[in-house]
């Protein structure tokens, strides 16, 4: 029985359509793929982290912990795109279709590299932009709980009854 030959159009579309969820390693390596499945648990912790924000709001702690993971794995399966696109033809039957060649992959390749480009870099600098933001917004939280206590008066210490 001789193995599907695999697409590398296809796979780049994949993993931009469903590369969050390692649809695009299960494509290529099967449902036995130990890092396929690495990217669910973090995509569904994120996703809950992005809705827990919408309920919540942005002060939940939690919500702003678990968020960047979702931009995390957009980034990556991103990433994978765009390794899957630009990858030879030769090197890509060499890796995926030893046994016959697949044909040549074509502009659509190429198209789903640019959507994967930016959509990637749009979830990279809002993953870092957003994580930013709140580390510095929590980091100078309790100096603004300081500032906002009354000041003390120099003096005496009042008596001890």
């Amino acid at each position: 029985m001789r193995a599907a030959t695999k697409s590398k159009t296809l796979a780049t579309w994949i993993a931009l359509v469903g590369g969050t969820l390692g649809l695009h390693r299960f494509y290529l390596h099967g449902f036995g793929d130990r890092l396929g499945w690495l990217f669910c648990g973090p995509t569904l912790l994120g996703w809950h982290g992005v809705r827990r924000m919408q309920s919540l709001g942005i002060d939940d702690r939690l919500a702003w912990l678990l968020s960047p993971l979702l931009g995390i794995t957009i980034t990556i399966a991103m990433l994978s795109a765009i390794v899957y696109g630009l990858t030879s033809d030769a090197e890509w039957n060499r890796r995926h279709n030893p046994t016959r060649p697949a044909p040549d992959a074509g502009w659509a390749a190429i198209v789903g590299v640019i959507v994967a480009l930016a959509l990637g870099a749009t979830a990279l600098m809002a993953t870092l932009a957003f994580s930013a933001q709140r580390l510095f917004e929590w980091q100078a939280e309790p100096a603004a709980t300081a500032a906002r206590a009354p000041a003390r008066r120099p003096g005496p210490e009042p008596a001890a009854t």
